[in-house]
């Protein structure tokens, strides 16, 4: 399971699908525009979402 941390206030998080009840993984999703967004993903039913974010920036999260 991924453990997004603040790197403001060390906050941490872990998360897990409410769907499947499967630990989300760390991933990325390019965008069209050639941006790349960090994301948690279910590897069960593929469901994805935004990273969670803490003191106004994105939690980081070692892979």
């Amino acid at each position: 399971m991924a453990t997004y941390e603040c790197s403001s206030c060390s906050m941490a998080v872990n998360a897990s699908c409410a769907k499947c009840d499967q630990p989300l993984e760390n991933d990325q999703l390019t965008l069209d525009d050639g941006n790349v967004v960090q994301i948690s993903i279910c590897r069960s039913c593929e469901g994805k979402i935004k990273s969670p974010q803490c003191c106004g920036v994105d939690m980081s999260c070692s892979v």
